[in-house]
């Protein structure tokens, strides 16, 4: 794709983007188009498509502003046309989405906006997204998607919980990457959760998982699980991890729940003979949001060259928090406990230019550290995080 063509595509994006309620808008209109000119898609989705509308809009911002960076862009494709595959899809429906998707774009842009070089540059665009995803489709032999076992239902907070399953056939993943889940509960709705310890031949995978308020999925993961249940896992997502033999230092950076794929990094490095020095923040609002310190405690005491730092918002628990004992309790080999946002904490911490800095957590967390740091002095080329989350 030539520069003309990636400025056209690019154009048109930010001129739907920034219309009042733009991004929403196009998300809806797409389905509409999508579910009215080609019926036979509906049965792939969900009845509710609120989530859906929210990773489509980060899928198509990632992909606009990466056109220029194949080496990112075409893995990430890559990696959706193998996650796909987990729904049937076949070259007929990647037709029909990207039929919807540039009818979509065109009447958002209107006639003054949408010429004829426009049309020809998104036509490009898309034929590349669908060539690159069908083509890693048809040439991955392992499975459409994984089957499993609950064998573990564990509450850690009256919202949060680990869950624990033996899978039938063992996944290969790289630690810090997810994976899409469907649970009995809530068919045809996938949620993307990372793995909390490493891929292992024996098929054991582990997630952490919190209930998030008005959620379809989240709330019945950690309330309705049972052990015994029956999960769905589609192909690994995502670039995080940690290359064999760097010698760059590493900043980490987890809030909640996101600190199970920086743990399952952290997990696997242990059995490498050498490592970079890692400096890890993990956040919550509460001392007790800090659920696995006990882990991290094991793992800085055993490892030289990680270095762990809580963080919290607060400095004393919620009242729904029945435990009574002391919110800051000894662990061995941690830092003490910081107080404050967690991206103003951090860089005041610095400098971090000579890191590799990995963050994880909610979308406006990520962003508002990430703009910390850059304040501080990082590039955004040292900074990485996960595009659909």
């Amino acid at each position: 794709m030539d520069s003309r063509t990636v400025a056209l595509i690019r154009t048109t994006f930010k001129a739907v983007a920034a219309e009042d309620g733009g991004p929403e808008k196009l998300a809806r209109s797409f389905y509409a188009i999508l579910f009215t000119e080609h019926p036979f898609v509906r049965d792939f989705f969900p009845a509710a498509l609120d989530s859906q509308r929210d990773r489509l809009v980060k899928a198509i911002a990632y992909v606009v502003d990466r056109l220029e960076e194949p080496d990112q862009l075409l893995p990430f494709l890559a990696q959706l046309g193998r996650d796909h595959r987990k729904y049937g899809v076949s070259t007929e429906h990647y037709a029909a989405v990207g039929k919807s998707l540039h009818a979509a774009l065109r009447a958002y842009a209107g006639t003054e906006l949408w010429t004829d070089e426009v049309e020809r540059a998104w036509n490009e665009a898309i034929g590349v997204i669908a060539e690159t995803m069908m083509r890693a489709a048809d040439q991955e032999d392992t499975p459409p998607y994984w089957t499993g076992t609950v064998v573990e239902h564990r509450t850690v907070l009256h919202n949060l919980v680990v869950v624990r399953l033996q899978l039938d056939q063992a996944m290969s993943y790289a630690a810090g990457q997810y994976v899409s889940v469907q649970i009995p509960a809530r068919p045809r709705m996938w949620r993307y959760l990372s793995p909390a310890i490493p891929a292992n031949a024996n098929g054991e995978i582990e997630f952490h998982i919190r209930g998030v308020s008005g959620g379809w999925v989240s709330p019945a993961m950690v309330g309705r699980t049972a052990v015994g249940d029956r999960w769905l896992l589609g192909s690994p997502l995502g670039g995080l991890g940690v290359p064999r033999n760097t010698r760059r230092k590493l900043l980490m950076i987890g809030c909640g729940t996101g600190i199970a794929p920086l743990r399952a990094q952290l997990l696997a490095m242990t059995r490498r003979r050498s490592n970079p020095k890692v400096h890890l923040f993990v956040s919550g609002h509460h001392p007790c949001d800090l659920y696995d310190l006990e882990t991290l405690s094991n793992l800085a005491t055993a490892n030289r060259w990680l270095t762990v730092v809580p963080v919290t918002e607060s400095d004393e628990n919620p009242w729904w928090n029945y435990d009574s004992g002391d919110p800051d309790p000894e662990w061995p080999g941690l830092e003490p406990r910081r107080t404050g946002q967690i991206g103003k904490v951090v860089a005041g911490y610095g400098p971090w230019t000579d890191h590799d800095v990995q963050i994880v957590g909610p979308p406006s967390m990520v962003q508002t550290t990430k703009f910390r740091l850059m304040s501080a002095g990082l590039t955004t080329h040292n900074i990485r995080h996960d595009p659909l989350f």
